[in-house]
């Protein structure tokens, strides 16, 4: 691997910050890819002279690269220690950056995708593992709001800044932005991170390495592929087929051997199952409306990138705002369950308030409803996050961190699909062949409202599942209340799991 320097100290940032710090850089760069890219499709097309099928493995390309990639990124750490990979994933990233910035042909970019899926695929798991070693219990809340503000701020600045560098550069700036973010970020985690090992790692399951990379590569290609080939297509019938039998031969695999790439056994725990469930309908919702929302914008609207980021950018500022105050305050005070309920409903109903905007309705609505919609995100995310790690040992933290990657990343791709699927065909149906004008944008924005429905109906079912998460499951992330305390004062014991609240 890489020879690291032994870590320096510090007086002016604690070691929970130096993690922070490094994990929010990490997190950013890996996120801010995602959408940033997906701007610059159209304009690489027309530069490499590449069809959209060829143009579309940018992103696949990219996407298959992290399938294979997050669920080794947790024995990689525990075996090999979390600062030398999430420095060397760090390196790995903005050194593809690079390569992609200076890609001479289509061929070379999608190579250098790839290769930067290497680096992104072990950035998350590895800098949530460490992030939630450096944080204790009861500091989950704070540590989550890190994560989420991250998770979603970076999507949604995407748009904006790569609308605003293909304006006023060119498409090569989207990844030379990650270069000076990511060399500060090497120096930085080379000077302050402490290296940490599980000694319980093991040793490497290949057969699980091999069943995850191709099973779910296979799934999210088959997503990825389904909206634009037809779900009848061979190649994505195959695709799906395959992936499918992969993790049905992975969770056999993983469940007999001892020291498993993917730690199935992990679901068993109600704290843990109950809040992945919950994340993977919430992603599906999430990521679905934020994928059909820049093409009702770009598309019948007539709005450039970036006028249609700076529309849909409010939701992150309401996430941000309600995520500050559910980690600071009301997490501990109300708990994940009454959060998370309300979150949903509220996510679905104000998703489903959409089938009210038309041609003609203004932007400032609009954004008003972006707004509304992160302040409901903003209950869900942060609670979620720190139920799930609740009662997570610190040595599974960090297949359990691989394991929570893996059901973001297969809702949202989910999520994309459905609702890509139905705008397509609803758009088919609705837009008669060759029609333009008020016509087409009449058909096609009726096939945004169809699309718009089912977001909202997935939210239902992320309703379903959280009600079934209990407070008493996330105790020891939640403060003792005052009546606890004083009880502990006067020689009573109470249960922490009353005090919080089922």
């Amino acid at each position: 691997m890489i020879g690291l320097p032994v870590p320096r100290t510090t007086t002016r940032i604690s070691y929970k910050g130096v993690v922070a710090i490094v994990f929010v850089l990490g997190l950013f760069m890996d996120i801010l890819d995602t959408t940033i890219v997906n701007v610059a499709l159209p304009s690489l097309g027309k530069d490499f002279h590449a069809g959209a099928n060829t143009i579309s493995w940018v992103v696949t390309g990219y996407l298959l690269s992290l399938a294979l990639w997050v669920p080794a990124s947790g024995w990689l750490g525990d075996r090999l220690g979390t600062k030398r990979i999430f420095v060397f994933a760090l390196i790995m990233f903005t050194t593809a950056s690079a390569l992609c910035g200076a890609a001479w042909n289509i061929q070379s970019l999608i190579a250098f995708r790839v290769l930067q899926g290497v680096g992104g695929g072990m950035l998350t798991p590895v800098g949530t593992a460490m992030l939630y070693r450096a944080f204790p219990p009861e500091e989950r809340a704070r540590a989550s709001s890190l994560l989420t503000m991250v998770s979603v701020l970076a999507p949604a600045i995407g748009p904006v800044l790569g609308g605003f560098l293909i304006d006023s550069a060119s498409w090569r700036w989207i990844f030379y932005v990650n270069l000076p973010i990511g060399v500060f970020g090497v120096v930085f985690a080379s000077l302050y991170l402490r290296e940490h090992k599980e000694k319980t790692a093991g040793r490497f399951d290949l057969w699980g390495f091999l069943l995850a990379g191709v099973g779910l590569a296979a799934v999210l290609y088959g997503l990825a592929e389904g909206p634009q080939r037809g779900w009848s297509s061979t190649i994505v019938i195959g695709s799906m087929v395959l992936g499918v039998i992969a993790i049905v031969a992975l969770v056999v695999v993983e469940l007999r051997v001892a020291f498993p790439m993917l730690d199935f056994r992990l679901l068993a725990d109600r704290s843990f199952r109950t809040p992945n469930v919950v994340s993977f309908m919430t992603y599906t919702g999430l990521m679905g409306v934020l994928f059909i929302m820049p093409q009702f914008l770009q598309g019948p609207r007539g709005l450039s990138p970036f006028q249609s980021g700076l529309t849909t950018f409010p939701q992150a500022l309401g996430i941000m705002i309600m995520g500050r105050l559910v980690g600071l305050k009301l997490y501990h005070v109300v708990g994940p369950r009454r959060l998370a309920i309300v979150g949903t409903l509220g996510t679905g109903f104000v998703t489903a308030l959409f089938l009210l905007v038309g041609l003609a309705t203004s932007q400032w609505w609009i954004r008003l409803l972006m707004f509304g919609r992160g302040i409901f995100i903003g209950l869900i995310f942060i609670p979620i996050q720190a139920a799930a790690f609740a009662q997570v040992s610190p040595a599974s933290t960090g297949r359990a961190s691989s394991l929570f990657q893996v059901q973001r990343q297969v809702g949202a791709a989910i999520g994309v699909a459905v609702l890509a699927t139905v705008l397509a065909e609803r758009t088919r149906a609705l837009v008669p062949k060759g029609a333009t004008g008020a016509v087409a944008a009449n058909g096609a924005t009726g096939a945004f409202h169809d699309a718009v429905l089912t977001g909202s109906l997935l939210c239902g079912l992320a309703v379903i599942a959280a009600w079934f998460l209990r407070d008493a499951d996330a105790a020891p992330t939640m403060r003792p209340r005052p009546a606890k305390v004083r009880a502990q004062r006067s020689g009573a014991v109470t249960d922490l799991a009353t005090a919080a609240g089922d």
